[in-house]
């Protein structure tokens, strides 16, 4: 498997962890009798984004990561959600998009220079773009969304993070 299918792939699993993440936050706003949405405008430090931006991110990063690194059109979603009913359709969407992908999409992708918007002239090299940026700033989201919950006392663990796991007998 290349390492642009691959990361796509991890990408799909966690978006689908974040939305189990979200499954827990009603279940926890439900058993607290508050409103789940109050928790979208949560943040950790006044500077940071909330937990919608997280989100959004979160799903800006797969789908952007699949489709940059194919050479496909990205589905574009306007970043106007506000609650939860809005926001998990994105999710979803973005995880039906990126599960889409076959290896043999990301034929070429290692010789793809891939643009990068917020510096208009510059880009990176495919590698570089993955293990530089979209890897890691899509993991900081990520874990960003998941410290938000989980300090608004929403029942998360590490294996929540993590997700199911393929084991094999050794």
């Amino acid at each position: 498997m290349s390492n642009a299918h691959a990361t796509v792939v991890q990408l799909t699993k966690m978006l689908k962890n974040l939305d189990a993440w979200l499954d827990k936050t009603v279940e926890y706003a439900k058993k607290k009798n508050f409103d789940p949405n109050v928790l979208l405008q949560s943040r950790l430090f006044p500077d940071m984004q909330p937990l919608t931006f997280q989100i959004q991110a979160c799903c800006d990063g797969a789908k952007f990561c699949a489709a940059r690194l194919s050479g496909k059109e990205a589905p574009k979603h306007p970043d106007t959600e506000t609650t939860l009913e809005q926001i998990r359709p994105r999710i979803k969407a973005v995880i039906e998009f990126c599960s889409a992908f076959k290896e043999s999409d990301f034929a070429g992708a290692d010789t793809r220079s891939i643009p990068l918007g917020f510096l208009p002239g510059k880009g990176l090299k495919s590698q570089d773009y993955l293990n530089e940026l979209q890897v890691p700033n899509t993991y900081f989201h990520f874990t960003t969304a998941y410290a938000i919950l989980r300090h608004n006392g929403v029942e998360l663990g590490k294996q929540d993070f993590l997700g199911s796991l393929n084991l094999i007998d050794v």
